[in-house]
């Protein structure tokens, strides 16, 4: 049996975007996207609203990345308001709207990737294509992410294209067996089935023709984590866009 996977239709779990999508387009017409640290910083806001129910100053925004100077805050806050990420009031303290985002405080933000990070020893869990907003009891420990199945992404156990993987960040000595994990062995990052036996760690590929299983030393085992959850939307329109940043 699959570890303890967790599967939401759609009336019960609702998956949106985090973040709203920019407004602002290049002389081409190509949408404009965020660097890195413009999107941790308006995700942070994010966070500390629905925490606070008020914005962080520029001051606490500095201090959260290490910015010493408060105007290399502001022109970064500047910048995401003319990408129509937010709204800017001079005249307060904290005078900053984020556009176009639900602040339920009882969601979170989790990275959102197109396909199973490869290589692993590359992975940031900041290049993320976009972040989804999920109930916070659902959305798994800090440093979880999802990744958008392929066709052939764990389908010898029901998963289908399109269904939304939660990975949760775990150590190899805390995995029971049965446990689903994403581990890359040099054929590129894949989802294995994890078991323990008298001479290590066994390790049976879930890809679709190719159902070889290896004993290893645990040790040895590289893994981004295990499979924590499952989330399914049942409707034609289930899938999330992720060409657009």
């Amino acid at each position: 049996m699959w570890a303890n996977p967790l599967l939401f239709r759609d009336s019960i779990l609702a998956l949106s975007e985090t973040t709203p999508q920019p407004q602002v387009t290049t002389p081409e017409g190509r949408v404009e996207p965020l660097t890195g640290i413009e999107r941790e910083i308006l995700d942070f806001m994010v966070q500390y609203l629905r925490s606070n129910t008020y914005q962080p100053s520029i001051r606490e925004i500095g201090r959260r990345f290490g910015i010493k100077s408060t105007k290399t805050v502001s022109e970064h806050l500047q910048v995401l308001a003319e990408k129509g990420f937010l709204e800017r009031d001079s005249s307060r303290s904290r005078g900053v709207k984020i556009l176009g985002i639900d602040l339920n405080t009882q969601a979170v933000s989790v990275p959102c990737f197109n396909r199973v990070p490869d290589p692993i020893s590359e992975f940031r869990i900041e290049d993320a294509e976009v972040h989804l907003s999920v109930d916070r009891r659902m959305g798994g420990e800090e440093g979880s992410f999802i990744v958008v199945a392929g066709v052939n992404d764990l389908a010898l156990l029901g998963v289908a294209e399109g269904d939304y993987i939660l990975i949760s960040p775990t150590s190899i000595e805390n995995l029971e067996d049965g446990a689903i994990i994403v581990a890359d062995f040099g054929e590129g990052a894949s989802y294995h089935r994890f078991t323990r036996n008298e001479t290590g760690a066994k390790l049976e590929s879930l890809r679709p023709g190719n159902e070889e299983t290896r004993v290893v030393e645990p040790a040895t085992i590289e893994s981004l984590g295990r499979v924590s959850g499952l989330y399914r939307r049942m409707d034609d329109g289930a899938k999330v866009n992720l060409t657009q940043h």
